[in-house]
Parts: structure tokens; sequence; C-alpha cells
């Protein structure tokens, strides 16, 4: 997932050079149908004028792509439940912008930190701490100040911290009229089998006419944990340091061409290139620039061209909204899904 693009474009304008690239938001391979690399980024113009900003450059869309990357494979296995950015609790704070904004376009649906949201534009979305129940040292009196305290908007009681969670589940929807959901954040250490909790806690509010109340779960929810802990009744997740600590997606900034001519370094492919997509099952094809536009083989449909022109001579010629973006990824994560491609 190609993201960081912003923040990339921001360090290069006013330069005197041009740069081409994938919109914001694109699922891409890391290799075209002829094995050749595909190229996110093409910067034309004079080395010596940009340089100094290679370090940076890759900074941003190396450690972005891989927050959205991940942030996308959760997505996938979600389906339609909700998905809630946490991971700046486990990062540094002056990024947090850039992960909950990352975590937001490759599929979370809100974030949980003020500046984060700030960033997309968007409300913050979280749940009560576990410190607000031990400060009431009761469950039912912190329910009632959580409820006081957030008055119309949307509650999520946090019901592992005193009692077992079916028990503090139904003294939240007890307690508040309005409850929207329950959060499960039993540690590890504590919870044993726990889609077998979630079923349970499902069970016990569904009996108890609670059957609207939709279940949280966090607390280091593994990829792989996903698709089981949505069929034992998971309606949304709350994902964290999965994320803010993705693996960097490893870019590199090569040249390729030297006065016009193609040029390059053992390894690489040398020469600018075109950069094609098949619009049905997303596989890519990278050409000589000014190459034939290609068919894609499976799909027997004309290729689209994916590198787009964002700023020239210094000056920015796109501008794009976030949430739309989102959406954009949203459509490409259901094509994936479609095809069993995770």
């Amino acid at each position: 997932m190609f993201t960081g693009l912003e923040e990339f474009l921001r360090l290069f304008e006013g330069l005197p050079v041009t740069v081409y690239a994938l919109p914001e938001g694109t699922v891409f391979r890391n290799r075209g149908r002829n094995g050749v690399p595909v190229p996110v980024v093409r910067i034309e113009g004079r080395y010596s004028d940009f340089l100094i900003y290679e370090t940076p450059a890759l900074g941003f869309l190396c450690h972005s792509s891989g927050i959205s990357t991940m942030a996308a494979r959760y997505r996938i296995r979600a389906m339609d439940a909700s998905m809630l950015s946490f991971g700046i609790r486990r990062a540094h704070p002056a990024i947090a912008p850039m992960i909950d904004r990352a975590a937001y376009i490759g599929g979370m649906d809100a974030v949980s930190s003020l500046a984060g949201a700030r960033a997309i534009g968007r409300e913050p979305q979280g749940t009560m701490p576990h410190s607000e129940v031990l400060l009431f040292r009761e469950p039912r009196k912190a329910f009632e100040a959580y409820a006081r305290a957030t008055g119309k908007g949307r509650k999520i009681a946090l019901v592992d911290t005193m009692y077992d969670e079916k028990r503090e589940a139904l003294i939240a929807a007890e307690t508040v009229p309005d409850l929207y959901g329950v959060r499960l954040d039993t540690p590890r250490s504590r919870r044993g089998n726990f889609a077998q909790i979630i079923s349970e806690v499902r069970w016990e509010l569904d009996i108890h006419g609670f059957s609207h109340i939709k279940i949280f779960v966090s607390g280091g929810i593994k990829e792989e944990d996903v698709s089981l802990l949505r069929s034992a009744g998971a309606d949304g997740f709350g994902i964290g340091t999965a994320i803010s600590n993705a693996p960097a997606v490893d870019f590199a900034l090569d040249l390729v061409e030297i006065d016009g001519q193609a040029y390059t370094k053992r390894g690489k492919f040398s020469g600018r290139k075109d950069v094609y997509r098949c619009p049905e099952c997303l596989s890519y094809d990278v050409v000589p620039m000014g190459g034939a536009n290609p068919v894609c083989a499976d799909c027997a449909v004309r290729e689209e061209m994916v590198l787009k022109k964002y700023i020239e001579n210094g000056k920015r010629t796109e501008n794009w909204e976030v949430s739309e973006t989102r959406e954009w990824v949203l459509d490409q994560l259901r094509t994936l899904q479609r095809r069993g491609d995770q």
C-alpha cells in the first residue's frame, strides 16, 4: 500500500524537478509480470538539486507505506468489522499524525489520537481506560461517570477490569442506556481461549435483551487472529502495536538515467519506465518509457498507466482528499478479497 506521498511532495515543492508517482493509496506489487521492480516514484531533474533530500524522502514513503500495508492486511481479514487505530501508544508522539493518517488510508475506520484525527479531518474515537474503573473502585460507578462525561457521543465501555468479562458487560449494558458497545482488552496471560470468551459475552448480552450492543476487542490482536475472533462474535477491533510498529517497505532511490542515457548500477534496471496496471486483477507491467501499452495476460483487458505527474518544475499539479483516497483503497481491497489475494 503506497502512502507517504503528501509529505514526499511537500519536500520537493519549489525545487526545479518534475515528479511522477503512483497515486497515494495504490495497492502495488513489488515486481511486474516480467520481473522488473515496480517504480512508485520517478524524479526528473538535476541530481544536485535534490540529492540532499534522498534520506527524508525515503523515510516518508518507507515508514508510512509499511503502516498502511499492515492496516490493509487487517482490513482484508476483518471484512466489514469496525477497525480503530490504537497504535500511537507504542510510538513517539511526534509522528502520531503520520501513523494515524497512514493507518486510516490503509483501512482503519477511525483513529484514537487528537493530532491524528486532525490530520485526517475526522473526530477521534476510542473507549474508556482501565484507570477510570480503578479510580471509582467499582465498574458500575465508573460506567455511570463515563456515560455522563461522553454525553451524546458513541459509548464503548471497557469490561474486563475487575470481574468476569460477561459480568462487567451486563453491568455496563444495564447502567448505560445508550451503550453502543463493550470492549474486551483481556491480557493474553489471562484470556485463555479468547474466542470462547467473546462467544460467552455475546450469548449473555443477547439472552438478556442487549443484542444491539457491539463487541470490540483489543490487546495484541494478531493478523491471523482476526478471522477467528470475527466468527466468534467480535464486531470491531482496536489494533495498536501491530500497525504502529509495522515493518517499513524497503524502497530505494536509484539513478537509472544520466544525461538522457539509460545508466545504473549493477542489480538494477536502467532507464525511465512506464508503469501499467490491470484494472481487474491489479497485476503490473513495467515497460521502457514510451513502450507499448500492454494487455493483461490473464484478463485480456488493456492496462492503465498508473504513474501520474504531481510536480512540474517545482509546482504542484495534483491534490486529493484523504477520505476519497481511503474509499479508493477499500475498493482495491475488495478486489483482492474477491480474488482471494492476501
